[in-house]
């Protein structure tokens, strides 16, 4: 009987040895150096591509113009214009006539509101928001624009009124726009940021270059070109 009772207490199909638990939490692994480094190095890239592609999305159309208006202002006298000229006379009601001579203004001055109406009207031209020069025998207005000019004269003794305007072409207004010659503050703001636009697409693209040069071996050949060509003709040929 005793060796029965042995043989069944190390038998190991009546009596399995105690299991092990396998379900014991492995310690969690940390990223190391290498993956942080390569993760914000993805995210790095991928912030200058965005800001790249935005950049050059809002001043594409912007550089288009520039660099053809720089085309055509470098060969300005080489481009023949044949400028149109308007000239048109009228006088002044009697109403806006005895309003005239009971102001006593001089120097720069508006209009009066009934008197800029007129004009408008009668000459087809803006005349809001431009000042006038006063004297006691006429009032001189002035209206330049790009790619155009315009002057308007009123005696103030006959109410008569002159008016003429000169027409260069619409390459000589795109010219202007590009200098912002006589283009009013509207303009004014878009060049501010469409050059804002401009710095960081070229600032963002520099970046890039310096980030894919590796395999690219002509990137900063390329680039000190594009540095030190216009420094020699300025140095060398510009006088």
């Amino acid at each position: 009987m005793e060796a029965c009772d042995v043989s069944r207490k190390i038998n190991p199909a009546t009596n399995p040895p105690p299991s092990i638990s396998m379900t014991q939490s492995a310690p969690t692994a940390t990223p190391g150096k290498p993956a942080r480094r390569r993760s914000r190095r993805s995210t790095w890239l991928r912030w200058l591509i965005h800001s790249h592609w935005m950049s050059s999305a809002i001043s594409l159309v912007g550089m288009i113009l520039f660099a053809f208006t720089g085309i055509t202002l470098n060969h300005a006298s080489q481009i023949e214009t044949e400028p149109e000229i308007t000239f048109a006379e009228a006088v002044l009601p009697d109403s806006i006539q005895q309003s005239l001579r009971r102001l006593t203004l001089s120097g720069n001055a508006d209009l009066p509101t009934e008197l800029t109406n007129w004009l408008s009207d009668e000459f087809e031209e803006p005349i809001d928001g431009r000042d006038a020069d006063w004297t006691e025998d006429e009032i001189y207005v002035s209206m330049p624009g790009p790619g155009s000019d315009a002057w308007l004269a009123i005696d103030r003794t006959s109410g008569q009124v002159e008016f003429e305007s000169t027409s260069r072409g619409w390459i000589s207004y795109l010219n202007d726009l590009h200098k912002g010659r006589h283009t009013g503050a509207a303009w004014s703001w878009f060049i501010d940021i469409f050059s804002i636009a401009t710095l960081v697409f070229c600032i963002t693209g520099l970046l890039l270059l310096y980030e894919r040069a590796k395999n690219r071996r002509l990137t900063w050949p390329l680039v000190a070109l594009g540095l030190i060509a216009p420094w020699i003709l300025i140095v060398l040929l510009v006088h």
